[in-house]
């Protein structure tokens, strides 16, 4: 398949990642906010600090994922999914989607497609331990250590999440204009063309007799161009190299390489662009439409910066908490012992 050199970005593509645990650590963000200024919140004073967590003893009882019951359990609506012995309810898969991050539930919303991927992974989840279960591979002295050190390190986040949390009225309407007001000029959306092409392949190296026959080609596509009523799109269906990115759709300005943009700025709705010399061949553009560009609005944006603003709040608070609890009880190293210990693992 050959590609539309036009764009010098690529679309990410969102997985929706669920976690049988019920805890959700984040996500990467569809879209990057754009940069706020940091506030001075005030240092949150840590609590008492908490006795050392007692390591978990081996799991003895069967390991069972949260969302799945075993058939037979009484369900408060229908069930929505069975695997062996286990069955998935729609109670239990609200629970599991509530549990993921904003983002993740966004793109379910959009895309409810999705949903089925996420109740096959929960139900592929259950059947490996069913497995587990019937080898009593949990019971192994490795896994339950490591199981150990896993439950603390989810405590301590758990923890830290909950005293970093900003308060539920931040930001407030002003904080929000503020910081838009701020990064106004991050927020332009620049111009963008609506672009229709017919391709033609030819390498620059190419050799003579490969290069006079794309020449005969592009020749004569632009006298069909050229006669009454022609029409593009049947054309380019008919002798574009590329069949599958005839119409390219929206591109911004910012993401059409200089070549192409060239010969399209000046062009009128409608018109058809001379042909364009790549090193993958030749190019002929039609320009469908035009969108200006624009500065989105506070409203369009105004959920992305209150998730950012309450992000980088969240991080400045932790870091405080943090440092404070440190204050209050200095650690001592044993910087010998630390350097020993790092030359031994060398060797």
């Amino acid at each position: 398949m050959t590609m539309s050199p036009f764009t010098t970005s690529t679309v990410a593509c969102v997985a929706v990642i669920a976690a049988l645990a019920g805890a959700s650590g984040g996500s990467a963000q569809a879209q990057t906010a754009p940069p706020v200024a940091n506030a001075a919140p005030a240092r949150p004073v840590p609590a008492k600090p908490v006795a050392a967590a007692q390591p978990a003893a081996a799991v003895q009882q069967r390991p069972q994922a949260v969302a799945v019951k075993p058939v037979g359990v009484k369900a408060a609506t229908d069930v929505v999914a069975r695997v062996g012995d286990n069955e998935l309810t729609a109670d239990d898969l609200r629970a599991q989607i509530s549990a993921l991050a904003p983002n993740d539930r966004a793109v379910l919303a959009k895309d409810p497609g999705q949903l089925s991927q996420v109740v096959r992974m929960l139900l592929a989840n259950q059947l490996v331990l069913d497995e587990v279960a019937d080898k009593k591979w949990e019971q192994r002295p490795e896994v339950v250590a490591q199981l150990n050190r896993v439950r603390e390190s989810a405590l301590v986040e758990l923890y830290l999440q909950s005293v970093s949390a900003p308060p539920s009225n931040f930001p407030t309407e002003d904080e929000l204009q503020k910081v838009y007001d701020a990064n106004r000029g991050q927020l332009v959306v620049p111009r963008q063309y609506q672009l229709s092409q017919i391709f033609i392949a030819s390498a620059k190296d190419a050799d003579k007799a490969s290069e006079d026959r794309a020449r005969k080609k592009l020749d004569d596509i632009q006298k069909k161009l050229k006669a009454a009523g022609a029409d593009f799109a049947a054309i380019a269906g008919d002798d574009s190299d590329a069949k599958g990115s005839v119409d390219l759709g929206m591109i911004p300005e910012t993401q059409i390489i200089p070549e192409i943009r060239a010969h399209i700025v000046g062009l009128a709705k409608g018109a058809v662009s001379d042909p364009v010399r790549l090193d993958d061949g030749w190019h002929i553009l039609k320009l469908t439409d035009t969108k200006a560009s624009y500065t989105r609005t506070l409203l369009e944006v105004r959920e992305q910066l209150v998730q950012q603003l309450r992000k980088e709040r969240a991080g400045v608070m932790r870091r405080g908490y943090l440092a404070e609890l440190l204050k209050q009880h200095p650690p001592v190293l044993n910087e010998l012992a630390l350097s020993n210990l790092l030359d031994n693992s060398s060797k």
